[in-house]
């Protein structure tokens, strides 16, 4: 089920987050990024709060039994849905979960009256961008720079974010 993520959904929703990207426990499934960046955290509580309460700004998360195994981040941003942190437990991971919360996002999106969806990508993640082309996202062109200080890793190699979008009319 595919319902919003309330501020009591946070420690899950970082655990989940960093299970997905960073660590052991990414490893076991296709989204990691370990070996791109140093450090076991993507995100943290912390963070995840700030992002809740930014204008415009919400978590959908995929539950099962209770369990949050899937979720995604989405913020309007000028007629536009960014969307970021889309993540699923890898050991669910290939079971459809990632699609339908992608679906559900453009739902969104649409009866928020947003025209398309945007997001950033790590440009060397060619499996996951490949991904998203399957799903109607076209790469923009356009980059930005990937940040190299931050508290949630360091980059192992130079790399930047390829910007997606998915026309929604």
């Amino acid at each position: 089920m595919i319902t919003t993520a309330t501020i009591d959904d946070i420690p899950e929703l970082a655990e989940l987050i960093n299970s997905g990207y960073r660590g052991k426990a990414s490893r076991k499934g296709w989204t990691t990024e370990a070996d791109l960046i140093d450090g076991e955290l993507r995100t943290d509580e912390a963070d995840l709060k700030e992002l809740l309460i930014k204008a415009g700004s919400m978590f959908l998360k995929f539950t099962v039994d209770g369990k949050i195994l899937g979720c995604v981040y989405l913020q309007k941003q000028a007629g536009k849905m960014y969307l970021g942190m889309l993540t699923v437990s890898p050991a669910a991971q290939a079971s459809g979960i990632g699609k339908e919360i992608l679906s559900a996002s453009e739902k969104f999106a649409r009866q928020e009256g947003c025209d398309s969806i945007i997001m950033n990508v790590i440009s060397i993640r060619h499996e996951l961008i490949e991904w998203y082309e399957r799903r109607g996202y076209m790469q923009t062109g356009k980059t930005n720079p990937f940040p190299t200080e931050t508290k949630f890793g360091t980059p192992r190699l130079p790399i930047e974010f390829m910007v997606l979008e998915k026309k929604l009319v």
